[in-house]
């Protein structure tokens, strides 16, 4: 499914050199898939471990009460600080398929925040399954100088997968599973951001989150030169049981495929379906812009985008709030959303270290029909760009029912720039404040607000001034004045409005650009709070 939407890149395969390989063990594991039956004549088959496999076991999991594992972590490796943790060295040598692929694993040590155990397995080239047992001489320890105390199965925190992404000569981090259902994923010339998760439940509700795990992984061994790794992952929480199939295909877009079945316990008020993490700390808008600090913007992702089953083009800038804010976007048959870095000039940072222009955009695609439901937006109040305070993901419209299993299909796509998202005229600046006042001006009422909204691309780089270019507005609980379009010096075009609350509540406003009726740009989704 993945070639149908981007042709691989072809990068030649590094030269094979000898290596340690990590320890492997026959599967003692309860979570190894049920034997294969004899054939008909009596001559035993050969099991070939796949995704079928994986939902049988997440079935059989939702038959009963959710049962947290009940491994700890040894004081040794819980009480590590920061910096001894980051110390923890993975030797690449002695990363899964070293040299025999174009794709190697290495894994997560367990120890300071990174506690929980995920049992991992290589499925071979003939799809037998074999356990990948804890070994500590893959790693060096830093100023531990040796390896803390710790017992034989002490199994690894998660894993990340490399790939020759930049080049032939170096296999760089691609994509990498570790903590709950989080996973984050490169294209070629990115630096990690944003971060995708398996499920949210519960995400912004009263009554707390639900955050379900990946108890288990399945790296399915790739041939030479094999340019799609295939992941198989069994997530668990006190609500659902589910399945999952990552297809990765590196990229200057990096595509990855995702199958999902999830068998439900229990009731879930909200089910998060293909969620995505970021941070927005503040942007250009100086209206979110509350912080002392010398850089222009800071944020991992400027805004959520959209396209309705209809078609249509959303754009809602980000914001980091005084207080936590939820809003749904309904629709039927999503054609796509995501999280998007829109600004890409370095200049806009000034951030030499966390080159925050790199960061990728995540774009969920679905394949197939996900009916009626919204796609929500979750922002969070946050002091500090260490944290994740934006969420977005896909709530189905009616709550999913117990005992009947459910599946989705997508593609996320990991990219920095894309005239395909969307392919017309698009948003490239949001700005507020006060109206301007003196001698000559008109005098708005107390409250007032000028919000300029700049777009550009599409059409509108072709279109010379002055065509009667309008802008199609709407205010949800405000009043709009002194509407103007304007094309800048630089090519783009600039609408300007005067918005006035009619009550002391948030005021949800829309526009996008026409041209003799036909629109030219994706619609502007913005919601100010007086």
């Amino acid at each position: 499914m993945i070639a149908a939407f981007l042709a691989a890149a072809a990068l030649a395969a590094a030269a094979p050199a000898a290596s340690p390989a990590p320890a492997r063990a026959p599967t003692p594991s309860p979570t190894a898939p049920p034997a294969a039956a004899a054939p008909a004549d009596g001559v035993a088959a050969a099991h070939v471990f796949g995704f079928d496999d994986v939902r049988k076991l997440a079935l059989e999991r939702a038959r009963h009460e959710y049962r947290p594992a009940a491994d700890t972590l040894p004081e040794t490796l819980a009480k590590l600080s920061d910096e001894q943790y980051r110390n923890i060295r993975f030797r690449s040598a002695g990363s899964l398929w070293h040299s025999q692929s174009l794709f190697e694993v290495e894994f997560f040590h367990r120890g300071y925040r990174n506690r929980e155990r995920v049992n991992l397995f290589e499925v071979g080239t003939e799809g037998g399954v074999t356990a990948l047992t804890y070994n500590p001489n893959l790693y060096t320890f830093g100023a531990l100088q040796k390896a803390p105390k710790a017992p034989a199965n002490l199994g690894y925190a998660g894993f990340r997968v490399h790939y020759p992404l930049q080049t032939p000569n170096y296999k760089d981090e691609l994509i990498s599973f570790l903590g709950a259902s989080y996973f984050r994923v490169l294209g070629r010339n990115q630096h990690y951001g944003a971060s995708a998760r398996g499920l949210a439940i519960d995400t912004g509700s009263q009554s707390g989150e639900e955050f379900p795990v990946f108890t288990d992984f399945w790296l399915v061994r790739p041939k030479p030169q094999d340019r799609r790794l295939t992941i198989y992952a069994l997530l668990d929480s006190r609500s659902v049981s589910g399945a999952f199939q990552f297809e990765v295909q590196p990229g200057s877009v990096t595509l990855v495929e995702v199958h999902n079945t999830l068998y439900l316990r229990r009731p879930i008020a909200k089910l998060g379906v293909a969620p995505l993490t970021s941070m927005f700390l503040y942007g250009a808008d100086s209206a979110g812009r509350r912080f002392d600090d010398s850089r222009p913007e800071v944020h991992d992702s400027d805004g959520l985008m959209a396209q309705t089953g209809q078609g249509q083009w959303l754009w809602r800038p980000l914001m980091n709030p005084k207080e936590l804010r939820v809003n749904r976007f309904m629709d039927e048959n999503p054609r796509g959303f995501g999280l998007i870095q829109r600004e890409r000039a370095a200049r806009q940072y000034g951030d030499l270290e966390s080159q925050y222009e790199t960061r990728p955009s995540y774009w969920v695609q679905p394949l197939g029909a996900w009916g009626k439901g919204g796609v929500e937006l979750v922002e969070i109040p946050s002091e500090e760009e260490i944290h994740d305070n934006v969420v977005t993901y896909w709530v189905p419209a009616e709550a999913p029912p117990v005992g009947k299993p459910l599946s989705y299909h997508y593609l996320l796509s990991a990219y920095l720039n894309s005239s395909e998202w969307p392919p017309g005229g698009h948003v490239v600046a949001t700005r507020s404040g006060n109206p301007p006042s003196g001698e000559g001006r008109p005098r708005y009422p107390p409250g007032a607000r000028r919000i300029v909204v700049e777009f550009a691309g599409g059409d509108l780089d072709t279109l010379a001034a002055p065509p009667p270019v309008k802008a199609e507005v709407t205010a949800d609980n405000g009043h709009v004045e002194s509407l103007t379009v304007q094309r800048t010096e630089g090519g783009s075009w600039r609408a300007s409005i005067i918005v006035t609350p009619r009550a002391k509540k948030a005021v949800d406003l829309h526009c996008f650009l026409t041209l003799y009726g036909e629109v030219l740009t994706e619609t502007w989704v913005y919601q100010w709070t007086p």
